[in-house]
């Protein structure tokens, strides 16, 4: 294939492997990177990735999760050697759906190897990359494929956060990035300047909805990245389902991290939040420095 000149510099060429979760983001990616010539083969996560997203893709494999050897036949059979992981996982139904979480002996290995120093999701998912590229997969950020996604600084909406609202932003923000250093999660609720949500295992949707009804409306919501987080997985979203979540819990303001967050179906996002008169700003630590 001669070289593409819409593609980013550093991208590959040819085709590309997707390990898609739910969500729009596999999706978006999937539409971004045929755009620039890319072939993508999809190994497509039961109970979390969408029927639709065979209409995006040139091949879809389903699968449970935590059946690594069997995702790297798949990925070699079709000749891929560069792949992505985007999409949610809801962990929660590892819980209630065991029998869907047995893993193959491949995932066995690697979830008892003495090289697995935690749990953690980003030590796991750090792992899981290494197996890939020992088979001569090289897992890649996603928006290497789709930078125009990364949310640019300024306010994505019309409307702009009200003095009380910016207040509770700036309370907020720093105590969201601690957050997030800490591997609990990205987002948090706030409300006169005081924490009513935190994200756990639940994740962003339920966190929304939860300090909305504590906060009785008029709250605010911060997402960020964390602190030297790998942008192979590690890449926070939010998109048009996201505006309809705030809508329905009272948040008010919703500030993420620009060029951290990735912001899908943008245009779409700007229309709802006019309709539901919700904020959606991108922000970075320079809009909290010190004069």
């Amino acid at each position: 294939m001669g070289q593409n000149p819409s593609a980013p510099a550093s991208a590959p060429e040819g085709v590309v492997g997707m390990l898609a979760g739910g969500g729009l983001l596999p999706i978006c990616f999937a539409r971004s990177a045929r755009a620039r010539g890319m072939r993508i083969v999809a190994i497509a996560l039961k109970g979390d990735a969408g029927p639709e997203l065979a209409r995006y893709v040139d091949q879809i494999h389903w699968t449970n999760v935590a059946k690594l050897g069997k995702w790297i036949r798949i990925f070699k059979r079709a000749g891929v050697q560069h792949a992505v992981m985007c999409g949610s996982i809801r962990k929660p139904n590892m819980y209630r759906h065991p029998v869907s979480f047995f893993p193959d002996l491949r995932s066995v290995k690697m979830w008892h190897s003495k090289m697995l120093r935690s749990r953690e999701d980003h030590t796991v998912l750090q792992h899981l990359a290494e197996e890939f590229e020992n088979e001569g997969i090289k897992i890649e950020s996603s928006v290497l494929y789709c930078p125009e996604l990364l949310a640019p600084r300024g306010c994505l909406t019309p409307r702009l956060p009200t003095a009380r609202e910016w207040a509770d932003i700036c309370f907020g923000w720093p105590l969201a990035k601690q957050l997030a250093a800490l591997q609990i999660g990205q987002t948090i609720v706030v409300k006169d300047r005081a924490i009513v949500a935190v994200e756990g295992m639940d994740g962003t949707d339920a966190t929304l909805r939860r300090g909305g009804k504590i906060a009785s409306g008029n709250a605010v919501a911060i997402k960020v990245a964390k602190s030297g987080h790998d942008p192979r997985f590690d890449i926070p979203c939010v998109g048009p389902d996201t505006i309809q979540v705030l809508k329905e819990a009272g948040v008010c303001v919703l500030a993420v991290e620009a060029g951290q967050v990735i912001v899908l179906e943008r245009d779409e996002v700007a229309r709802l939040s006019r309709a539901a008169k919700v904020t959606v700003i991108a922000l970075s630590d320079e809009d909290f420095a010190s004069p």
